[in-house]
Protein backbone atom coordinates (compact mmCIF):
# COMPACT_ATOMS: atom_id res chain seq x y z
CA UNK A 1 0.00 0.00 0.00
CA UNK A 2 1.40 3.21 -1.11
CA UNK A 3 2.14 6.85 1.48
CA UNK A 4 -0.54 8.45 -0.65
CA UNK A 5 -3.40 5.75 -0.11
CA UNK A 6 -2.28 5.46 3.51
CA UNK A 7 -3.23 9.44 4.33
CA UNK A 8 -6.16 9.09 1.85
CA UNK A 9 -7.65 5.91 4.70
CA UNK A 10 -6.34 7.09 8.02
CA UNK A 11 -8.45 9.34 10.22
CA UNK A 12 -7.31 12.92 10.77
CA UNK A 13 -6.45 14.23 13.83
CA UNK A 14 -7.78 17.96 14.32
CA UNK A 15 -6.82 20.51 16.77
CA UNK A 16 -9.10 19.89 19.83
CA UNK A 17 -8.27 16.52 19.77
CA UNK A 18 -11.45 14.75 17.81
CA UNK A 19 -10.60 11.83 15.12
CA UNK A 20 -12.56 11.79 12.52
CA UNK A 21 -12.65 10.59 8.96
CA UNK A 22 -13.85 11.95 5.59
CA UNK A 23 -13.36 8.83 3.32
CA UNK A 24 -15.32 6.65 5.77
CA UNK A 25 -18.67 6.25 5.66
CA UNK A 26 -20.77 6.87 8.68
CA UNK A 27 -24.29 5.60 10.22
CA UNK A 28 -27.31 7.36 10.53
CA UNK A 29 -28.15 8.20 14.06
CA UNK A 30 -30.45 5.48 14.83
CA UNK A 31 -32.81 7.81 16.55
CA UNK A 32 -33.79 9.40 13.26
CA UNK A 33 -34.78 6.43 11.71
CA UNK A 34 -37.12 5.39 14.41
CA UNK A 35 -38.56 8.75 14.11
CA UNK A 36 -38.97 8.23 10.64
CA UNK A 37 -40.54 4.96 10.94
CA UNK A 38 -43.02 6.27 13.85
CA UNK A 39 -43.98 8.95 11.32
CA UNK A 40 -44.54 6.18 8.32
CA UNK A 41 -46.77 4.44 11.01
CA UNK A 42 -48.79 7.19 12.21
CA UNK A 43 -49.78 8.23 8.80
CA UNK A 44 -51.14 4.43 7.75
CA UNK A 45 -52.45 4.65 11.51
CA UNK A 46 -55.09 7.32 9.97
CA UNK A 47 -56.19 5.11 6.81
CA UNK A 48 -57.76 2.22 5.51
CA UNK A 49 -57.40 2.85 2.10
CA UNK A 50 -55.71 0.15 0.80
CA UNK A 51 -54.21 2.35 -2.12
CA UNK A 52 -52.25 4.46 0.48
CA UNK A 53 -51.69 1.56 2.63
CA UNK A 54 -49.63 -0.01 -0.14
CA UNK A 55 -48.13 3.39 -1.12
CA UNK A 56 -46.44 3.90 2.59
CA UNK A 57 -45.46 0.08 2.74
CA UNK A 58 -43.69 0.94 -0.95
CA UNK A 59 -41.99 3.71 0.43
CA UNK A 60 -40.79 1.76 3.62
CA UNK A 61 -39.38 -1.05 1.89
CA UNK A 62 -37.48 1.07 -0.74
CA UNK A 63 -35.93 2.74 1.97
CA UNK A 64 -34.67 -0.19 3.58
CA UNK A 65 -33.67 -1.94 0.18
CA UNK A 66 -31.51 1.42 -0.79
CA UNK A 67 -29.93 1.98 3.09
CA UNK A 68 -29.62 -1.27 5.11
CA UNK A 69 -26.44 -3.02 5.90
CA UNK A 70 -25.43 -6.49 6.11
CA UNK A 71 -25.32 -6.42 9.98
CA UNK A 72 -27.60 -9.51 11.06
CA UNK A 73 -30.41 -6.75 12.25
CA UNK A 74 -30.75 -5.49 8.47
CA UNK A 75 -32.16 -9.11 6.92
CA UNK A 76 -34.75 -8.76 9.73
CA UNK A 77 -37.03 -6.75 7.36
CA UNK A 78 -38.77 -9.76 5.35
CA UNK A 79 -39.65 -11.34 8.75
CA UNK A 80 -41.85 -8.68 10.07
CA UNK A 81 -43.37 -8.31 5.99
CA UNK A 82 -44.10 -12.55 6.63
CA UNK A 83 -45.75 -11.46 10.02
CA UNK A 84 -47.99 -9.20 8.31
CA UNK A 85 -49.37 -11.93 5.77
CA UNK A 86 -49.66 -13.59 8.52
CA UNK A 87 -51.89 -11.39 10.62
CA UNK A 88 -53.68 -10.34 7.45
CA UNK A 89 -54.55 -13.87 7.14
CA UNK A 90 -55.53 -14.48 10.74
CA UNK A 91 -57.91 -11.35 10.56
CA UNK A 92 -59.73 -12.37 7.43
CA UNK A 93 -60.29 -16.03 8.69
CA UNK A 94 -61.84 -14.50 11.94
CA UNK A 95 -64.09 -12.45 9.73
CA UNK A 96 -64.92 -15.50 8.32
CA UNK A 97 -65.52 -17.52 11.40
CA UNK A 98 -66.87 -15.60 14.07
CA UNK A 99 -68.79 -13.14 11.57
CA UNK A 100 -67.80 -8.96 11.60
CA UNK A 101 -69.02 -6.41 12.86
CA UNK A 102 -69.82 -4.86 9.92
CA UNK A 103 -73.09 -6.00 7.87
CA UNK A 104 -74.06 -6.58 4.72
CA UNK A 105 -76.54 -7.47 2.03
CA UNK A 106 -74.05 -9.00 -0.77
CA UNK A 107 -73.17 -12.70 0.77
CA UNK A 108 -70.79 -14.20 -0.61
CA UNK A 109 -71.63 -18.01 0.64
CA UNK A 110 -72.69 -19.58 4.01
CA UNK A 111 -71.09 -21.38 6.24
CA UNK A 112 -72.97 -23.93 8.92
CA UNK A 113 -73.71 -22.15 12.28
CA UNK A 114 -72.99 -23.78 15.54
CA UNK A 115 -75.01 -23.03 18.38
CA UNK A 116 -73.95 -21.25 21.65
CA UNK A 117 -75.16 -20.72 25.10
CA UNK A 118 -76.87 -17.57 25.87
CA UNK A 119 -74.36 -16.27 28.04
CA UNK A 120 -72.44 -16.37 24.69
CA UNK A 121 -74.41 -13.24 23.39
CA UNK A 122 -72.85 -11.40 20.59
CA UNK A 123 -70.68 -13.96 19.32
CA UNK A 124 -71.59 -16.65 16.66
CA UNK A 125 -69.39 -19.30 15.03
CA UNK A 126 -70.54 -19.37 10.97
CA UNK A 127 -73.07 -18.27 9.55
CA UNK A 128 -73.32 -15.85 6.37
CA UNK A 129 -70.42 -14.24 5.31
CA UNK A 130 -70.62 -11.27 3.10
CA UNK A 131 -68.68 -8.98 0.71
CA UNK A 132 -68.57 -5.68 3.36
CA UNK A 133 -67.35 -8.13 6.33
CA UNK A 134 -64.81 -9.14 4.03
CA UNK A 135 -63.94 -5.53 2.96
CA UNK A 136 -63.93 -4.31 6.07
CA UNK A 137 -61.28 -7.56 7.73
CA UNK A 138 -58.68 -6.92 5.07
CA UNK A 139 -58.51 -3.29 5.28
CA UNK A 140 -58.32 -3.58 9.25
CA UNK A 141 -55.53 -6.36 8.60
CA UNK A 142 -53.55 -4.73 6.11
CA UNK A 143 -53.45 -1.56 8.21
CA UNK A 144 -51.83 -3.78 11.16
CA UNK A 145 -49.73 -5.32 8.60
CA UNK A 146 -48.28 -1.97 7.15
CA UNK A 147 -48.00 -0.69 10.84
CA UNK A 148 -45.73 -4.30 11.47
CA UNK A 149 -43.80 -3.14 8.45
CA UNK A 150 -42.89 -0.16 9.57
CA UNK A 151 -41.77 -1.33 12.67
CA UNK A 152 -39.67 -3.89 10.80
CA UNK A 153 -37.82 -0.92 8.81
CA UNK A 154 -36.92 0.80 12.04
CA UNK A 155 -35.31 -2.80 13.16
CA UNK A 156 -33.99 -2.90 9.72
CA UNK A 157 -31.96 0.53 9.62
CA UNK A 158 -31.40 1.01 13.12
CA UNK A 159 -28.61 -0.84 15.15
CA UNK A 160 -30.32 -1.51 18.44
CA UNK A 161 -27.11 -1.23 20.35
CA UNK A 162 -26.38 2.09 19.17
CA UNK A 163 -29.71 3.26 20.09
CA UNK A 164 -29.46 2.08 23.90
CA UNK A 165 -26.22 4.49 23.34
CA UNK A 166 -28.04 7.24 22.88
CA UNK A 167 -30.63 7.33 25.03
CA UNK A 168 -30.51 9.07 28.56
CA UNK A 169 -29.55 8.25 31.21
CA UNK A 170 -32.41 8.26 33.13
CA UNK A 171 -34.16 5.38 30.63
CA UNK A 172 -31.37 3.19 31.25
CA UNK A 173 -33.14 0.11 32.68
CA UNK A 174 -36.10 0.68 30.33
CA UNK A 175 -32.84 0.86 27.34
CA UNK A 176 -31.54 -2.53 28.07
CA UNK A 177 -34.78 -4.36 28.36
CA UNK A 178 -35.65 -2.65 24.73
CA UNK A 179 -32.65 -3.57 23.36
CA UNK A 180 -32.58 -7.25 24.21
CA UNK A 181 -36.54 -7.52 22.98
CA UNK A 182 -35.13 -5.53 19.61
CA UNK A 183 -32.55 -7.70 19.17
CA UNK A 184 -34.67 -10.88 19.93
CA UNK A 185 -35.86 -10.85 16.57
CA UNK A 186 -33.08 -10.39 14.68
CA UNK A 187 -31.08 -13.13 16.13
CA UNK A 188 -33.88 -15.71 15.51
CA UNK A 189 -33.90 -14.44 11.81
CA UNK A 190 -29.91 -14.93 11.46
CA UNK A 191 -30.34 -18.42 13.16
CA UNK A 192 -33.01 -19.69 10.73
CA UNK A 193 -30.96 -18.66 8.37
CA UNK A 194 -27.86 -20.20 9.52
CA UNK A 195 -29.90 -23.66 10.69
CA UNK A 196 -31.74 -23.73 7.49
CA UNK A 197 -28.26 -24.15 5.80
CA UNK A 198 -26.69 -26.49 7.41
CA UNK A 199 -29.84 -28.67 7.02
CA UNK A 200 -28.69 -28.31 3.52
CA UNK A 201 -25.54 -29.15 3.72
CA UNK A 202 -26.07 -32.32 5.74
CA UNK A 203 -28.38 -33.29 2.31
CA UNK A 204 -32.13 -32.66 4.48
CA UNK A 205 -35.05 -30.91 3.59
CA UNK A 206 -35.57 -27.05 4.83
CA UNK A 207 -38.80 -27.07 4.06
CA UNK A 208 -42.30 -28.38 5.72
CA UNK A 209 -43.63 -29.18 8.92
CA UNK A 210 -40.91 -31.46 9.97
CA UNK A 211 -38.29 -28.91 9.30
CA UNK A 212 -39.88 -26.53 11.17
CA UNK A 213 -40.51 -28.49 14.57
CA UNK A 214 -36.52 -29.39 14.35
CA UNK A 215 -35.17 -26.19 14.10
CA UNK A 216 -37.40 -24.29 15.72
CA UNK A 217 -36.23 -24.71 19.34
CA UNK A 218 -32.59 -24.61 18.74
CA UNK A 219 -33.78 -21.16 16.81
CA UNK A 220 -35.59 -19.59 19.78
CA UNK A 221 -32.64 -21.06 22.03
CA UNK A 222 -29.99 -19.49 20.23
CA UNK A 223 -31.67 -16.12 19.99
CA UNK A 224 -32.51 -15.34 23.48
CA UNK A 225 -29.03 -16.85 24.31
CA UNK A 226 -27.59 -14.32 22.10
CA UNK A 227 -29.58 -11.59 23.11
CA UNK A 228 -29.16 -12.05 27.04
CA UNK A 229 -25.00 -12.49 26.17
CA UNK A 230 -25.55 -8.67 25.02
CA UNK A 231 -27.08 -7.61 28.37
CA UNK A 232 -25.32 -8.93 30.26
CA UNK A 233 -21.78 -7.69 28.01
CA UNK A 234 -23.38 -4.02 28.14
CA UNK A 235 -23.76 -4.55 31.84
CA UNK A 236 -20.32 -5.60 32.69
CA UNK A 237 -18.58 -2.54 30.46
CA UNK A 238 -20.34 0.19 33.33
CA UNK A 239 -23.69 0.38 31.67
CA UNK A 240 -25.25 -0.46 35.25
CA UNK A 241 -23.51 2.27 36.88
CA UNK A 242 -25.47 4.88 39.14
CA UNK A 243 -24.32 7.81 40.77
CA UNK A 244 -24.96 8.46 44.22
CA UNK A 245 -27.98 11.03 44.34
CA UNK A 246 -30.84 12.16 47.31
CA UNK A 247 -33.78 9.61 47.00
CA UNK A 248 -35.85 12.84 46.94
CA UNK A 249 -34.31 13.38 43.42
CA UNK A 250 -34.90 10.11 42.10
CA UNK A 251 -38.54 9.98 43.17
CA UNK A 252 -38.88 13.75 41.84
CA UNK A 253 -37.30 12.72 38.10
CA UNK A 254 -39.70 9.22 38.38
CA UNK A 255 -43.00 10.95 39.12
CA UNK A 256 -42.19 13.47 36.20
CA UNK A 257 -41.04 11.25 33.87
CA UNK A 258 -43.74 8.75 34.29
CA UNK A 259 -46.52 11.78 34.42
CA UNK A 260 -45.14 13.55 31.21
CA UNK A 261 -45.36 9.98 29.25
CA UNK A 262 -48.87 9.28 29.83
CA UNK A 263 -50.03 13.02 29.05
CA UNK A 264 -47.95 12.27 25.98
CA UNK A 265 -49.71 9.24 25.51
CA UNK A 266 -53.45 10.78 26.58
CA UNK A 267 -52.26 13.86 23.73
CA UNK A 268 -51.48 11.65 21.04
CA UNK A 269 -54.72 9.49 21.30
CA UNK A 270 -56.72 12.63 21.08
CA UNK A 271 -54.84 13.79 17.75
CA UNK A 272 -54.80 10.72 16.25
CA UNK A 273 -58.54 10.07 16.64
CA UNK A 274 -61.35 11.27 14.57
CA UNK A 275 -62.20 15.10 15.33
CA UNK A 276 -59.18 16.11 17.08
CA UNK A 277 -59.89 17.42 20.92
CA UNK A 278 -58.66 20.75 21.04
CA UNK A 279 -56.79 20.07 25.07
CA UNK A 280 -54.76 17.47 23.39
CA UNK A 281 -52.03 20.03 21.82
CA UNK A 282 -51.74 22.13 25.12
CA UNK A 283 -51.58 18.59 27.20
CA UNK A 284 -49.09 17.06 24.09
CA UNK A 285 -46.67 20.22 25.05
CA UNK A 286 -46.91 20.13 28.83
CA UNK A 287 -46.18 16.24 28.58
CA UNK A 288 -43.42 16.75 26.79
CA UNK A 289 -41.91 19.13 29.10
CA UNK A 290 -41.88 16.90 32.26
CA UNK A 291 -40.85 14.46 30.64
CA UNK A 292 -38.05 16.59 29.76
CA UNK A 293 -37.29 17.50 33.05
CA UNK A 294 -37.97 14.26 34.90
CA UNK A 295 -34.73 13.24 32.34
CA UNK A 296 -32.91 16.22 32.97
CA UNK A 297 -32.61 15.19 36.64
CA UNK A 298 -32.93 11.35 36.35
CA UNK A 299 -29.34 11.83 34.19
CA UNK A 300 -27.60 12.72 37.34
CA UNK A 301 -27.80 9.00 38.17
CA UNK A 302 -25.92 7.68 35.04
CA UNK A 303 -22.20 8.33 35.20
CA UNK A 304 -21.27 6.30 31.92
CA UNK A 305 -19.59 8.15 28.98
CA UNK A 306 -20.09 7.91 25.80
CA UNK A 307 -16.89 7.04 23.32
CA UNK A 308 -17.63 8.90 20.09
CA UNK A 309 -21.02 9.64 20.16
CA UNK A 310 -23.41 9.87 17.26
CA UNK A 311 -23.63 12.91 15.02
CA UNK A 312 -27.23 14.59 14.71
CA UNK A 313 -26.64 16.36 11.61
CA UNK A 314 -28.65 17.59 8.67
CA UNK A 315 -29.37 14.12 7.04
CA UNK A 316 -30.62 13.23 10.60
CA UNK A 317 -32.92 15.90 10.43
CA UNK A 318 -33.86 15.36 6.79
CA UNK A 319 -34.74 12.13 8.07
CA UNK A 320 -37.00 12.82 10.71
CA UNK A 321 -38.67 15.62 9.38
CA UNK A 322 -39.74 13.57 6.41
CA UNK A 323 -41.52 11.13 8.42
CA UNK A 324 -42.96 14.26 10.36
CA UNK A 325 -44.31 15.66 7.40
CA UNK A 326 -45.84 12.59 6.22
CA UNK A 327 -47.36 12.09 9.38
CA UNK A 328 -48.29 15.69 9.76
CA UNK A 329 -50.17 15.90 6.32
CA UNK A 330 -52.16 12.64 6.51
CA UNK A 331 -53.60 13.88 9.74
CA UNK A 332 -54.67 16.75 8.61
CA UNK A 333 -56.44 15.40 5.53
CA UNK A 334 -58.20 12.75 7.59
CA UNK A 335 -59.59 15.30 10.05
CA UNK A 336 -60.74 17.34 7.01
CA UNK A 337 -61.81 15.10 4.29
CA UNK A 338 -62.07 11.34 5.90
CA UNK A 339 -64.12 9.45 3.25
CA UNK A 340 -60.54 9.85 1.00
CA UNK A 341 -59.02 7.54 3.25
CA UNK A 342 -61.33 5.56 5.09
CA UNK A 343 -63.15 4.03 1.99
CA UNK A 344 -66.93 3.30 2.74
CA UNK A 345 -67.47 -0.98 2.85
CA UNK A 346 -71.20 0.03 3.35
CA UNK A 347 -72.03 -0.39 0.58
CA UNK A 348 -68.86 -1.49 -0.88
CA UNK A 349 -66.82 1.39 -3.14
CA UNK A 350 -63.71 1.29 -4.86
CA UNK A 351 -61.03 2.83 -3.40
CA UNK A 352 -59.23 5.75 -4.92
CA UNK A 353 -56.01 7.40 -4.89
CA UNK A 354 -56.49 11.15 -3.50
CA UNK A 355 -53.55 13.15 -4.60
CA UNK A 356 -52.46 15.23 -1.44
CA UNK A 357 -52.00 12.04 0.99
CA UNK A 358 -49.93 10.26 -1.90
CA UNK A 359 -47.61 13.24 -2.40
CA UNK A 360 -47.10 13.45 1.40
CA UNK A 361 -46.40 9.82 1.85
CA UNK A 362 -43.92 9.92 -1.07
CA UNK A 363 -42.05 12.52 0.86
CA UNK A 364 -40.86 9.31 2.67
CA UNK A 365 -38.75 8.43 0.06
CA UNK A 366 -35.84 11.65 1.29
CA UNK A 367 -33.80 9.38 3.37
CA UNK A 368 -33.53 6.92 0.07
CA UNK A 369 -31.12 10.13 -0.85
CA UNK A 370 -29.81 12.54 1.49
CA UNK A 371 -28.39 10.15 4.11
CA UNK A 372 -24.91 8.54 3.51
CA UNK A 373 -25.05 4.75 2.31
CA UNK A 374 -23.81 2.43 5.53
CA UNK A 375 -20.71 0.84 5.31
CA UNK A 376 -20.45 -2.74 4.49
CA UNK A 377 -17.86 -5.43 5.99
CA UNK A 378 -15.47 -7.06 3.55
CA UNK A 379 -16.70 -10.32 3.11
Amino acid sequence: MSVDRLRRTAPEVSNSGSVHSRSLPRQLHPGAWWLWSLGLAAAASRTTNPVLLLLILAVAGFVVAARRGDAPWARSYAAFLRLGLLVLAARVVFAVVLGSPVGGTHVLFTLPQLPLPSWAQGVRLGGSVSLEGILFALYEGLRLAVLLACVGAANALASPSRLLRSLPGALYEAGVAAVVAMTFAPNLVADVRRLRAARRLRGRTDRGVRAVLSVGLPVLEGALERSVALAAAMDTRGFGRTADVPRRLVRTAGALTSAGLLGVCGATYGLLTAGSHAWALPVLLAGVAASAAGLALGGRRSVRTRYRPDPWALPEWLTAASGALVAAALIWYAGRWPEALTPSVVPPTAPRLPLLPAAAALIGLLPAFVTPEPPRSNR
